[in-house]
């Protein structure tokens, strides 16, 4: 360091290369001295992180935290993705070490094996083979892989939750309302033709949501007995049963009913199972897809009846549609558990807020539906006064649900809805405008 600072001092002349050479000279000892003690404290601070390093004990693991060895959820891209936090397995650790000659080296070392403790094993110990018997592996490969054989008399039951048939009934009842809210005469035979074709589509449309939902439903209580969870019948047979349930039934409503209500079968069966479903698993707007759903059923009913899209059509849906958000937003609410453990997207799950807010709007929406009602033609302004009432009741358990938020008023609002769109399509149909003159106004009452 002497001879770096002094080159550039000689060009200096006199006194002030003298004054300048001793300064730099005490500058340039003190700084010799602070190099040599760095490599010191270096070598210090290595030695400990190596010494904490040699003793994995003292590690602070996420293994530590007891809640992170539960069942949780985490978001990843845009998922939810079921996952359990395993125990790490022990690995070798690597540390580093300086040589000699100043070189880092990365060196790994091998956890240490625990002595086999051989003094109390005689040498002259028998040792016995077990060889197994073509019989034994036989029998244990049958227990491992056992043919899946479906009995017979089982099969309605299994055809029966493979349909879902209580939601499929809600749907043909209402397309069934939508038929007989339409403005012309009863015809039974279009009515019951419409009514099996739907109830077919319905089918199809859950057995492959089924069929999707089948490895996550085995994660949540209230799916985790359907048939192809329980391995009652193969994922080829659901297929099938799918096909056989929705071709048919398609076309019967295209070809027996008429086009329109052929087509809107097909896209209720198509948003429901390539929509709706994969949704479930990735955005919120899996509800209001699924109350689309839900919605196009009384539009088919009222288009097999007259053929046409109307404005009553499309009120009768809007019942549907605004309904089933306090319906399902209360159900769900009550089974985030399940529906995190599965891993869908529910607006109770990942925004109550929203989830409260959306069932208290749409509650108070079948109050404006009722009163437009009248005025687009459908009912007479009868309807909007008697079903006050009961809107007004769904709206306050709407509005105690999104106050408190709690199991109990979400299980009373989901309760209400049960009886509440019954009741609100029986009384549309008692005050249904009639069209015409009075042999067209006779015609609904003989349908009923």
């Amino acid at each position: 360091y002497e001879n770096m600072y002094k080159t550039p001092c000689s060009r200096l002349s006199g006194n002030l290369r003298c004054l300048a050479t001793g300064f730099v000279g005490v500058v340039g000892v003190s700084l010799k001295q602070l190099i040599q003690n760095v490599p010191h404290c270096n070598q210090t601070a290595r030695c400990l992180i190596q010494l904490h390093k040699r003793d994995p004990s003292r590690w602070l693991t996420y293994q530590h935290l007891n809640f992170l060895k539960r069942q949780y959820v985490t978001k990843n891209n845009s998922e939810l993705h079921q996952r359990a936090a395993q125990k790490a397995a022990p690995c070798p650790t690597s540390v580093e070490e300086r040589d000699d000659n100043g070189v880092e080296r990365r060196v790994q070392r091998i956890p240490t094996l625990d002595p086999v403790l051989t003094d109390n094993v005689s040498s002259s110990e028998n040792i016995t083979i077990h060889v197994e018997t073509d019989e034994a592996k036989e029998a244990r490969l049958d227990r491992q892989w056992k043919q899946l054989k479906v009995d017979g008399a089982q099969l309605p039951d299994i055809y029966a939750k493979l349909a879902k048939i209580k939601l499929t009934a809600l749907v043909v009842t209402s397309a069934a309302a939508g038929y007989a809210m339409a403005p012309v005469p009863f015809d039974p035979v279009i009515f019951v033709v419409a009514s099996l074709g739907t109830c077919l589509a319905s089918c199809s449309a859950n057995s492959i949501n089924q069929y999707f939902e089948g490895p996550f439903d085995s994660n949540m209580n209230r799916t985790k007995n359907r048939p192809l969870v329980r391995g009652q019948i193969s994922p080829l047979h659901a297929v099938s049963f799918a096909l056989a349930c929705g071709v048919p039934g398609v076309a019967l409503l295209t070809l027996a009913v008429n086009p329109l209500t052929g087509f809107l079968g097909g896209l209720n069966i198509f948003l429901y199972t390539c929509c709706y479903t994969p949704l479930k698993r990735h955005s919120i707007a899996n509800t209001w897809v699924g109350a689309l759903v839900g919605a196009i059923p009384p539009v088919m009913g009222w288009t097999a009846a007259t053929g046409c899209l109307e404005p009553g059509a499309l009120l009768m849906g809007g019942f549907l549609y605004c309904w089933q958000f306090p319906h399902f937003n209360a159900l769900s609410w009550n089974l985030r558990e399940d529906y995190s453990r599965g891993g869908y997207r529910m607006m109770s799950v990942t925004h109550p807020g929203m989830c409260k807010r959306v069932a208290l709007r749409h509650s108070l929406g079948l109050i404006g539906l009722s009163t437009v009602a009248p005025a687009l033609g459908v009912t007479t302004w009868t309807f909007p006064v008697i079903s006050l009432p009961i809107n007004l009741y769904i709206s306050y358990l709407a509005f105690v649900f999104y106050r408190r938020g709690d199991r109990s008023s979400a299980r009373k609002l989901f309760f209400c809805s049960l009886w509440h769109l019954p009741m609100l399509l029986l009384l549309a149909l008692t005050c249904k405008k009639p069209r015409g003159g009075p042999e067209e106004a006779a015609a609904p009452a003989l349908a009923l």
